[in-house]
């Protein structure tokens, strides 16, 4: 069975039905409208402001009429990295119209911001502060006997896996940090992904999405050792991550190449169903910081070869699995069986460096802008008990405890300043050299 086939059989698995994928499936917002009752409202990404949404939502409105739902508005979604007031704005529009359901068309920004949004309208909340962290929000639903109004995100963009998964990620503008809801509340309960709606895509978009993709797989991977669900995600990763390497090059040299666009549409997808099995870690807490350099998939694919060096110790099965798939297809020339430790992390960062410069992508947060005072930022980020989720889904631990299992926070923030530092000060260079591990 070839990758493709595997993918397919893995999200069918898992969703059960609830989820259309492929492509041409677009059709299927109708269908899925109308098991959420008879009205609906359309969220949506640029909407009357970028005209390739246009076409977009007249079929899907065609869809919903041929099955009898009233489309109550179609509103604006969401702008890049989902910022809280634009999850206020939506908020307060789904709360003047309280449809059946929510249609939320865009990429992980809007799909992030309609899922915070209907939490918000729900429980009658203007604080979406009141629920970064993880399972806050189903607390309050039972708190209050409420249930979320049904969320049917459409996917267009091969990336974040928003669609399919338990997170929403919003922005503070003033702060420039990012905060995650964790909760299986505010998980779509119905999906689409036509990945027709993808073609053509602009470069950053497709290859920021794609190698977000790479980023949950192998961030979840390298966090499963000596986890449960270890094997599990090394099949997903596996699958997810060798249709990203061999389909990104080629959809970025043919934008209109369908094997290649549905290639990246499985490949992310099973992206979205590794963060689903486990989570992701310093990359993903690194890009939340960084929302005023970067956009998210670019962040974490810049960190990560240089994460994966830091994890090297206890990921080492890990690190031979990707290093076999970038060996594969061409950007790693050395047989890794014969490698271990420190020297086998470098040899596959170098191979993930070597796909992201093919496709000419940056490799150091040097070279877009990154400097001291976000390390600053980084730094009193992963501080915040709010982001420690990130620190322990590593495979490595900052976090020290004292003989009673509580967490020693000086010992802790020393960890965070002189490992996570040095870290970040070799993603800035591009220097390994400057990585220390932990003994």
């Amino acid at each position: 069975m070839n990758y493709k086939d595997q993918a397919k059989d893995m999200l069918n698995n898992w969703k059960k039905g609830n989820y259309a994928f492929g492509m041409g499936v677009l059709s299927k917002v109708g269908d899925f409208a109308k098991k959420a009752g008879k009205s609906t409202m359309l969220v949506v990404t640029g909407w009357e402001t970028e005209e390739w949404t246009e076409p977009l939502v007249e079929n899907i409105k065609s869809f919903l009429r041929d099955k009898d739902i009233d489309i109550l508005d179609v509103i604006r979604g969401a702008r890049a990295n989902a910022p809280r007031e634009d999850v206020y704005r939506i908020a307060n529009q789904i709360g003047k119209k309280r449809p059946d359901s929510i249609i939320a068309l865009g990429g992980g920004s809007t799909i992030d911001a309609v899922k915070a949004a209907s939490v918000l309208s729900t429980l009658d909340s203007n604080d979406v502060e009141s629920y970064f962290g993880s399972g806050l929000v189903t607390k309050e639903l039972n708190t209050e006997s409420k249930k979320l109004s049904p969320v049917i995100a459409v996917q267009t963009a091969a990336s974040s896996g928003a669609h399919l998964t338990k997170y929403s990620n919003i922005t503070d503008p003033l702060t420039g940090q990012k905060k995650l809801i964790i909760d299986e509340a505010v998980i779509p309960p119905l999906a689409v992904f036509d990945y027709k709606t993808t073609i053509g895509a602009p470069y950053a978009i497709r290859a920021d999405g794609a190698l977000d993709g790479i980023a949950h797989c192998l961030e979840v991977v390298c966090g499963a050792t000596e986890k449960p669900f270890f094997n599990k995600v090394m099949d997903i990763a596996e699958v997810g991550i060798s249709l990203i390497v061999e389909n990104l090059p080629r959809a970025i040299d043919n934008p209109h190449d369908e094997d290649a666009i549905e290639g990246l549409g499985l490949g992310t997808d099973l992206g979205g169903y590794a963060i689903m099995v486990g989570g992701t870690n310093y990359g993903h807490l690194f890009s939340f910081s960084l929302v005023n350099k970067l956009t998210h998939g670019r962040a974490c694919a810049i960190a990560n070869p240089y994460v994966i060096v830091f994890f090297a110790p206890a990921i080492e099965k890990q690190l031979k699995l990707v290093g076999r798939i970038f060996n594969k297809t061409g950007y790693i020339n050395e047989d890794v069986e014969k490698y271990s430790g420190k020297e086998l992390s470098i040899i596959v960062a170098k191979g993930i460096i070597k796909l992201l410069e093919r496709i000419k992508f940056p490799t150091t947060f040097g070279e877009v802008g990154v400097a001291d005072e976000d390390k600053k930022r980084i730094l009193t980020a992963a501080k915040n008990p709010q982001l420690w989720s990130k620190l322990e889904q590593a495979p490595v631990s900052l976090i020290t405890k004292d003989s009673s299992g509580k967490v020693d926070k000086i010992r802790t923030e020393d960890n965070i300043d002189g490992y996570m530092g040095a870290l970040i000060d070799a993603i800035i260079s591009g220097d390994f050299d400057k990585i220390k591990n932990i003994p």
